[in-house]
């Protein structure tokens, strides 16, 4: 069985991709750049470099969570995109489970230590047990025992259960020298902290533990995967606090300690559903579907911009060259916004950004009744051309076709 590994849960962005028990290719990094920036660059070189035809692929193997959130994001739109590009499934690893698999074989207690902020951890207890064999010297296999399956809690906490077992720990994960102190200070246990080569995360564990899942049937359709995240982000955190009445930070203090307040960039593969979910918004059953979205962006020629605010997508927009002439397509702002020059910022570039892959003209339809937009359009040059009557349903409503000329 020919299986793609994905894991972008941690600092570790990694790639790799296993045929039977032959681990046929792994790419893997660990330094000062975003999973959305050398995913697809790590998957483009493994194709390019073995020859691999995505279509040959059996499943899809992708590290579910915990992890950080903008990386479990990013490795699940690529993994969920391909998978419904190529009608594949796709078998979801527990992270921290992943992690332990980096260990395979040893019988000493594992505990993997995923740094979660505020001496929290993500993290798991494991061990391998031998399974039966006939015959003194045959091969010996084990299986992974989970003593306390991963979940979120408290430096101290894991080390109190890990000294109630009572046995030697190997530790392993970025949580492991950001609370060593700690660690060193509350266990009872002798410990070992894995060695570099063993103590992140691993494609090749991943797809290690993936062919032992695909083997017990645990595949998922690309459409009912999601990440598991086990607490909840920072902005639902923040948000239960203020329904709490515990203090926060003024939207004055937060946008002064954001320069730059929108931030007009390329969109992602990690953008994706937040992209969704604003296009839902704001065209209801119009808007493109995520696999839609994936699918445009990746093309060769198009360009789709995103606005990002304070961490937060609140536009987009997309072109598409169709031999010279430009497509404009999916420009959304979100509500709360509107007014503050995030479209016209964002389409300025875009039209710039177009120029650049050879557009001379660009064409775009917008409902008849929809004048803020048709006063933006104006205002950027374009010209009324046409007019589709009854284009638009729910409600009904006439398209107006508009084009910028180069000549005119």
């Amino acid at each position: 069985m020919k299986i793609l590994g994905i894991d972008t849960s941690g600092l570790v962005g990694t790639v790799a991709l296993s045929d039977g028990d032959t681990l046929t290719a792994q790419f893997q990094i660990q330094y000062k750049t975003t999973h959305s920036e050398i995913l697809m660059p790590m998957l483009n070189d493994i194709r390019e470099k073995i020859g691999l035809d995505l279509s040959s692929i059996d499943a899809i193997a992708i590290a579910k969570g915990p992890g950080s959130f903008t990386g479990l994001r990013i490795g699940s739109a690529t993994a969920k995109g391909l998978a419904l590009a190529l009608d594949k499934p796709v078998i979801p690893v527990p992270t921290v489970d992943a992690l332990a698999y980096n260990f395979y074989g040893n019988e000493k207690i594992i505990c993997p230590m995923m740094d979660a902020r505020r001496n929290q951890v993500y993290t798991g207890i494991y061990t391998f047990v031998p399974t039966d064999f006939e015959e003194k010297n045959s091969e010996r296999k084990y299986t992974m025992r989970i003593l306390h399956e991963q979940f979120a809690t408290s430096v101290d906490d894991i080390s109190d259960k890990l000294n109630e077992i009572g046995k030697p720990v190997i530790l392993l994960g970025d949580g492991v020298p950001v609370y060593r102190d700690l660690l060193e200070e509350k266990l009872s246990v002798p410990f070992t902290i894995a060695p570099l080569h063993l103590s992140r995360q691993n494609s090749g564990a991943l797809l290690a533990l993936a062919a032992v899942y695909a083997q017990e049937g645990r595949f998922a359709d690309a459409d009912d995967f999601a990440p598991e995240y086990l607490r909840p982000s920072q902005a639902e955190r923040e948000a239960g606090e203020k329904k709490e009445g515990k203090a926060l930070p003024s939207q004055k203090a937060l946008n002064r300690s954001t320069p730059g307040k929108i931030r007009i960039r390329l969109m992602s593969a990690e953008d994706v559903p937040d992209a969704w979910n604003l296009e839902s918004t704001c065209l209801g059953r119009e808007a493109w579907t995520q696999k839609q979205l994936l699918d445009a962006m990746t093309r060769d020629d198009t360009i789709y911009l995103v606005s990002e605010m304070a961490g937060r997508i609140v536009g987009l927009c997309g072109v598409q060259n169709i031999s010279g002439d430009g497509e404009i397509t999916n420009v959304s702002v979100s509500g709360d916004v509107r007014r503050q020059g995030v479209a016209y910022k964002m389409l300025r570039q875009l039209l710039e950004r177009g120029a650049g892959i050879g557009i001379q003209d660009f064409t775009l339809e917008v409902r008849a009744t929809n004048t803020p937009a048709v006063r933006l359009y104006e205002k950027l040059g374009f010209k009324s051309e046409g007019r589709r009557p009854g284009f638009y349903d729910e409600p009904k409503d006439d398209a107006v076709i508009y084009w910028k000329r180069k000549d005119s």
